[in-house]
Parts: structure tokens; sequence; C-alpha cells
């Protein structure tokens, strides 16, 4: 078969429509929801919700698992993150229509998910620090301080290099327009700053909160000053 131009129409029609946009938005933020917990999100019925998700698991950028009585949607492979991610730079953003609605902009801001890895304020500081501090090179691979501490954080990056996916790369943030640490290298380090207790997710969104212990540690490990 002859191989043409990538035909980005496809997933641009899916993700396009709001209810499904909704749906991935949210999946960005978890490993899987259940089929109710998307109608929610979205506003819809769980019969619309059904037709739009079997839509999303037919063109490829959603799995779907049967747990019970209940089906769990995710996303279809890190890369359809990233995608989203990037959409959200140039998109328009939309006005706040509550005080809550504004609070939680706020907080996204600040920090949040970005599918596995740390993104906002907090992502794009965290990066920036590897990079100050000499753990990572300028093409992302760990030095060999870095290596010794990222193994003091419980980290190990050989372990972590073996991993499928990219080790590391840069994801341009859409609240920020810096970049935060993606691939399997971030990952690791949001999974292992929520294993600590540095940070925690929050109820409302994909923003995550910085608990006092991880203000602590966070300055004392990176030199961070966070809000």
């Amino acid at each position: 078969m002859v191989v043409g131009d990538a035909d980005i129409s496809t997933p641009a029609s899916l993700i396009g429509d709001p209810t499904r946009a909704a749906f991935m938005l949210a999946l960005s933020e978890a490993d899987a929801l259940p089929a109710s917990e998307l109608a929610n999100r979205a506003g819809v019925t769980r019969s619309t919700a059904s037709i739009q998700l079997a839509k999303l698991v037919d063109g490829g950028l959603l799995s779907v698992e049967q747990h019970g009585r209940h089906r769990y949607y995710a996303l279809a492979d890190p890369a359809i993150a990233a995608a989203i991610e990037s959409l959200a730079v140039i998109a328009p953003r939309r006005p706040a229509t509550s005080l809550k609605q504004a609070r939680i902009g706020s907080d996204l801001q600040a920090a949040r998910t970005c599918y596995d890895h740390l993104a906002g304020a907090l992502g794009v500081s965290v990066f920036e620090a590897l990079l100050n501090e000499r753990l990572l090179t300028d093409n992302l691979q760990p030095t060999k301080t870095g290596t010794r501490r990222f193994a003091e954080l419980g980290i190990d990056v050989d372990r972590v290099a073996r991993n499928r996916r990219a080790f590391a790369r840069p994801c341009l943030d859409w609240t920020e327009r810096r970049h935060h640490l993606a691939g399997a290298l971030g990952a690791a380090l949001a999974a292992r700053f929520f294993e600590l207790g540095w940070i925690e997710r929050t109820r409302e969104s994909r923003a995550i909160r910085i608990t006092p212990e991880g203000h602590r540690q966070l300055g004392k490990e990176f030199g961070l000053e966070l809000d």
C-alpha cells in the first residue's frame, strides 16, 4: 500500500463534537472512567454518552474494558493526550461563568496533570529546574548527577528507559505557553510525587494540590518557590 499524507480530518472530526471533546478532556486527567461519570462530566444522558463513546472507540481514540456491570473508557494511546494538550494551546479560552469555574481555572493553571505527567506552572517549573540543575541534558537524557538524584527520589532511570514509550520529551503547556516534561520520565516523576505525598488530586478537576510537605520538599530538591 502506498502511504499518502496523514488524514487529520478523521480524528479532528471526532474530537470536534462538544460532547466527545468533553469526554476526551475528562479522560486526559484519569486512567479510565465509567460511562456514567463521563455522561455527568459532559452534562448529557447516559444513552447519548453511549452513542458518542462508541464513535470514539470505533475511531481508535478510546479503548474500553468491561468490569462487572460497568464499561470503563480510557485514551487509547498517550499520543492522544499530547494531541489534546496541543489543541488546547490553540483553542480559545472559555470565559468563566461562575466563581467556581474561575477558581477551577486558576487551580488548573497552577498545577494539574496532563494525562500522566505534571503540567501547569508546577510542571513547567519542575522541567526547567531539571534542565537548570543539569539533571537532564539538552536532549533530555539524564546526566550522572541526574541519575543519582533521580535514584535518591526513588526513580530508576534505567528501568524507566526500558518503557516502550519515549523516555522524555517536551510538551507545550497550554496555560503557560512553555514546555513541561512528558514521556516515561515525566510520568515516573508525577507518580513518585503522588507516592511521596508531595501532591494530591482534587475531586472537581484534573487540578492537583501541592501539600505542605510538597512545598518543603520541592523547594529543597529543586529550589522551587511555589505559591
